[in-house]
């Protein structure tokens, strides 16, 4: 018995992905457990595993196609044995192609024998009152209201999709299988100066638009700012690093995480997400870090960081780093977290303020250090100084709460030995 294969939920949020690449081709053998397909989610891309053993029988959705709905058929897997036949692509999951081409096979027109042009009026029947045969509308576009809907959300002319139904009229599946990147747009072509080019949005951009411009417009932003003098801490830094015979690394953002999990301790407050009816406080302090992939960006999690070595949390993010530049990353490892943080200081910005990784109620903006001139007991001197903001959600943390946060950051940074404590 032909069986389903569905597109996959691959993380509690997402709704619809896109088919990156077949493992496999109609006619293979598969069994429980093998590849058979990439799928593109806003964040990673992801293998699918064959559930059951079987033969592809056919293949529902091509390389590339968007918007694929969680739990619509991307294929069917076949039965050893098993013919594929019209009525098994039209399974349940199908019902809604089924009644399109169902209604199309009712209003075709029959044409009887034909044996001369003379005869042609004479001899077509149409079985109902509307008939596909119009000589003075040749131009029409047979389109199933269905299709033609999906058309219009997505902007895809109907004149560009080849339909596969009787007499060429364009069915939901037309629309789904149609590659957007063929639409022409001759008023691009016709522009005077082609100094740009345009580049399709991937699922991952719209997504990071999405949730940063639902964070501006639903979480009141308020900004913090303050400097620390970071000579100790890379003074700390350079000590361990001598002692590690080339087998670890540690990292000024290292310990800046290691000394936000500390402080979020110590100020529990800051430590929260905002749900509508109900505020929530973490008992760990879970770490998102920002970090720069190829077509935006993801934040994956140090879990747990008030319970971790410095050595620790630098393998943590060594390994979490190099998956996400690899679009690994597991769904567990990337959403979540309690409080992020965003480090531009290693392309030399001095100051910025982050947008807020809803729904947490913090994000830690950190600059570059350099050198600058301070006063210390009247005197002017220099010293390497890191200025950071924390961006708040104004429905969570207060302003109070948020200045204790980085009053306690500062002085666990320009003292590192406490972070020992």
């Amino acid at each position: 018995m032909s069986v389903d294969i569905l597109m996959p939920a691959l993380s509690p949020t997402m709704e619809e992905g896109t088919l990156s690449k077949w493992l496999v081709k109609e006619g293979d053998k598969v069994e429980s457990g093998d590849l058979i397909a990439e799928i593109e989610t806003d964040k990673a891309t992801m293998e699918v595993e064959a559930i059951e053993d079987g033969i592809i029988g056919k293949i529902l959705v091509s390389e590339g196609q968007e918007y694929i709905k969680v739990n619509s058929p991307i294929a069917i897997l076949l039965s050893e044995g098993e013919n594929l036949s019209e009525n098994a692509i039209f399974t349940d999951s199908n019902k809604e192609l089924k009644q399109e081409v169902q209604k199309d096979k009712e209003n075709v027109v029959q044409i009887n024998d034909i044996k001369n042009n003379d005869e042609i009026s004479k001899s077509i029947s149409v079985n109902t009152t509307k008939s596909y045969f119009k000589p003075d509308k040749l131009e029409r576009i047979f389109v199933s209201p269905l299709a033609k809907r999906i058309a219009k959300q997505r902007d895809i002319p109907l004149s560009s999709i080849k339909g596969s139904g009787p007499h060429g009229r364009i069915l939901k599946i037309d629309v789904d299988n149609f590659d957007i990147k063929k639409i022409e747009y001759p008023s691009l072509n016709n522009l005077e100066s082609n100094n740009f080019k345009i580049v399709k949005n991937s699922a991952m951009r719209k997504t990071i638009a999405e949730r940063l411009v639902k964070s501006k417009n639903e979480a009141p932003h308020f900004y913090l700012s303050l400097d620390c003098n970071i000579d100790e801490l890379l003074k700390v830094r350079k000590t361990l690093n001598s002692k590690s015979n080339d087998e670890y690394k540690i990292s000024v953002n290292d310990m800046i995480i290691k000394a936000s999990g500390a402080t979020l301790l110590k100020v529990p407050k800051a430590n929260a997400s905002w749900e509508n009816e109900n505020t929530k406080f973490f008992n760990n302090t879970d770490i998102s870090v920002a970090v720069a992939i190829e077509g935006g960006l993801i934040t994956p999690i140090v879990k747990n960081v008030q319970s971790k070595g410095l050595l620790e949390i630098s393998n943590d993010m060594k390994n979490l780093s190099s998956k996400a530049k690899d679009g690994k990353l597991q769904p567990d490892e990337y959403i979540g977290g309690s409080f992020s943080i965003s480090n531009l200081g290693m392309y030399g910005i001095k100051e910025f303020s982050a947008v807020i990784n809803p729904p947490q109620g913090c994000i830690l903006a950190v600059g570059s250090g350099e050198k600058r001139p301070i006063v210390i007991n009247n005197e002017i001197s220099i010293a390497t100084i890191m200025t950071v903001t924390l961006s708040c959600d104004h429905r969570v943390v207060d302003g109070a709460v948020g200045a204790e946060f980085l009053s306690e950051f500062k002085n666990l940074i320009e003292n590192p030995s406490l972070l020992l404590l």
